[in-house]
Order: C-alpha cells, then structure tokens, then sequence
C-alpha cells in the first residue's frame, strides 16, 4: 500500500467536511470552536456530530485500511498535558486554532489567518529547535 494514501485520505475528509460545514451551515470548521460552543451547549446536533466523526474517525480508519492508525508519542504526559494547555491558550488568543486558520482561513485569503498561520508555524518550527537543543 502506498504508505501516503491514508494521509491523502485524511486531507481530502477534512477539506471535504469543513467545506460542508462552511456551505451548508455557513461556519468555520475551527475545532476550538466548535468544542467551545459544544460545550457552552449551543449548536448542539451540529457541534456534537462534527465531535462525534473526530473520535470516530480511528474506527473508520481501521475499516477502509485493516488497522489501527500507528500513533508513536515518546514523551511523558507532564509535557503533553503542558503542550495541549499552550495550544487551547493560543487558539483563544488567536481567535481560532490551526485548522480554522489553516484550513479555511488561508483558503478565503483571510489576512488574520495568513498571520495566525505563519505564526503557528513559526512557533512550532522555534519550539523544535528549543527542545532538540535541550535533548528532550
């Protein structure tokens, strides 16, 4: 098997399903967005069914593929937990996260998503080199 297939699966999925929400419901497929207003309880059917396909999402793919996606973290949870919590921080300092930006945003040459987008990547580029400096 062609060992880009399932991420050329995933991209098209998610071009695919933030292009439905966008045209059919006229809004933004920012995860942060979403799960904020899930959680607020507004848009219920339509935030908890977008929700519901990321969690299941790992099920699908070990029906088209035959296995389980291979997910390899090697770090400790004290830094993922640190990490998560810096991402949800950023994307409410940025007025969305990385996919509301990224995908959508860059796509309507939205301005604040070029900037927030070449100050994600940045970020992380500078984040890498800290940490690989460190050894962690």
């Amino acid at each position: 098997m062609n060992t880009y297939l399932p991420s050329l699966a995933g991209g098209i999925l998610i071009g695919a399903s933030a292009t439905m929400l966008l045209l059919l419901n006229g809004r933004i497929a920012g995860i942060s967005g979403i799960v904020g207003h899930l959680a607020q309880g507004v848009g219920m059917t339509t935030n908890l069914a977008f929700v519901l396909g990321l969690l299941f999402g790992p099920i699908a793919y070990l029906l088209v593929f035959g296995d389980w996606p291979v997910v390899d973290i090697t770090t400790g949870w004290p830094l993922i937990i640190l990490a998560g919590l810096l991402v949800g921080f950023g994307s409410r300092m940025g007025s969305g996260c990385t996919s509301g930006h990224g995908v959508l945003g860059l796509a309507r040459l939205s301005p604040r998503s070029v900037v927030a987008v070449a100050t994600f990547l940045t970020t992380g580029v500078v984040a890498v080199a800290v940490l690989r400096s460190l050894g962690i």
